[in-house]
């Protein structure tokens, strides 16, 4: 992200666009669906005038069955009224249609305007209005006149005709075009984009002026902090103002000042703790205090190295948000590195998941405790996974020993400790059989050969004479059972 992305009066800018488009949002959809529901309604209304009408003044050609009268009169309707897509009069037992508009409709049981379970709901008033909804399921002509296309919605009344003595002699039902409705949310939306469009250039360049206002004394502070970060302590700000940001100004000054009294008695003390190793490398470079770590100390040891892997921690991770990957690995290696330091170890260096653990002892029985420790953490740590439903991990362990050299490397800024030799390359090299052997734990001959007491672990052999890359030298590979 570019530091105009992150600034104040972006943020402000783009949060008052966001705002403004959220308004818009809100009233274009109250708008509509307001002329919505108001168009819907008056066709709904005129569709029941149409079929209440035709219901009583047609009563009395449909009883007597003048048919021709009654299919001029539809005509005639339809011609008057552009949104009417059809009239369909039923009589009979049969239902058949006797009179409708367009032509086609006549002699006709269920029309192939709309879905049939429209049709048999309709014939099924005895009183009062039916009023449906439905879709057009192809296009409806009047002449050389489209009335409907295929997919338009319309509003459907059908109304029950009854002779004086109440008796039903057929349904008339009427079809009237909702597609105004669309035209009319289009127009609404249209109009309410169009007032959104002049408030938001109206807002954005308010905003644009009270964002300059407010980042420009804030860019000038962020100017005299690098200043004073560069190594300037005598710098101060210059942001004459007397609302927050004054005050910012003035606290910022105040600790300018306090900075500048106690750096000089801090440096010396900063200096040496940004040069910090793991304390238990400080006894094989660091003998007479961190302050005196220089790059380049280094000294040859016999050593235990010992590398530790998640598997498939990277598939597992894909599921999961960075701060639940951030708490897993935490948790994790806090456990691991208990196991470690217990046992006489100490932890060199994490390379993502992975740890790398140096022994420097006489014996390698402290190493082998401490990978059964880690192993008995670990299988803890998935108890209590399991009880949060959480899935389980597993974890390969490789170790071997040999001579190395522990020292600094780096510049003078910054230092870094270091163990370096083929023992770590071998380690890490047998930490990865794991998976091939399929074992948890693979230590190799170089560490059996220096334990003190070889009885107190069970010890399996996987494979002799191991040719291991880059070493000429074949490797015999153990497991801890």
């Amino acid at each position: 992200m570019t530091p105009r992305l992150r600034s104040i009066g972006t943020r402000l800018v783009a949060f008052t666009a966001m705002l403004i488009i959220a308004t818009v949002a809100i009233v274009v959809w109250q708008w509509t669906t307001t002329d919505r529901e108001l168009i819907s309604r008056e066709r709904r209304r005129t569709a029941m005038g149409v079929a209440t009408t035709i219901s009583r003044t047609l009563m009395n050609e449909i009883d007597d069955a003048n048919w021709s009268q009654v299919r001029v009169d539809l005509s005639l309707l339809m011609k008057d009224d552009p949104d009417i897509v059809y009239v369909a009069i039923h009589a009979g037992p049969s239902h058949k249609i006797v009179a409708g508009s367009p032509t086609e409709l006549n002699e006709q049981y269920v029309p192939d305007l709309v879905a049939t379970s429209v049709t048999r709901e309709a014939l099924t008033v005895e009183s009062g209005v039916l009023v449906a909804e439905p879709f057009l399921l192809r296009d409806v002509l009047l002449g050389d006149t489209i009335r409907g296309r295929r997919g338009d919605p319309i509003v459907e009344v059908a109304a029950a005709m009854r002779t004086a003595g109440d008796a039903k002699i057929g349904t008339v039902r009427v079809g009237v075009s909702l597609s105004a409705v669309d035209q009319a949310v289009r127009s609404a939306a249209i109009t309410a984009l169009a007032i959104a469009g002049l408030s938001l250039l109206l807002a954005l360049s308010g905003a644009v002026l009270v964002a300059r206002r407010l980042s420009r004394p804030i860019r000038r502070l962020a100017t005299d902090a690098a200043k004073i970060a560069s190594g300037d302590l005598g710098h101060r700000a210059k942001v004459d103002r007397a609302d927050e940001i004054g005050v910012l100004a003035t606290a910022f000054n105040d600790m300018s000042s306090d900075l500048e009294d106690s750096f000089g008695k801090l440096n010396e003390t900063l200096e040496s703790f940004e040069r910090f190793v793991p304390r238990k490398f400080l006894a094989v470079i660091a003998p007479s205090g961190i302050e005196n770590i220089v790059v380049g100390t280094a000294e040859a040891r016999r050593v235990n190295i010992l590398f530790s892997d998640l598997r498939g921690f990277t598939s597992t991770s894909e599921d999961m948000t960075p701060i639940e990957v951030f708490r897993l690995l935490n948790e994790y290696l806090a456990r691991m590195g208990a196991a470690i330091d217990a046992n006489g170890g100490f932890v060199d260096k994490y390379i993502g998941d992975a740890i790398m653990a140096v022994f420097d002892d006489e014996h390698s029985d402290g190493l082998l405790r401490a990978i059964l420790a880690m192993r008995d953490g670990l299988r803890a740590f998935n108890t209590e996974r399991e009880a949060a439903g959480l899935p389980r991990i597993e974890a390969g362990i490789g170790a071997h020993g040999g001579d190395v050299v522990m020292g600094t490397i780096g510049f003078a800024s910054k230092i870094e400790s270091t163990v370096i030799g083929d023992a770590v390359n071998v380690a890490s090299r047998v930490e990865s059989m794991t998976k091939d052997h399929q074992v948890g734990i693979l230590i190799t001959n170089e560490v059996v050969s220096r334990l003190k007491d070889p009885s107190a672990f069970k010890l399996r052999t996987i494979a002799t004479a191991v040719a291991v890359r880059g070493r000429d030298e074949a490797i015999d590979l153990f497991t801890l059972d």
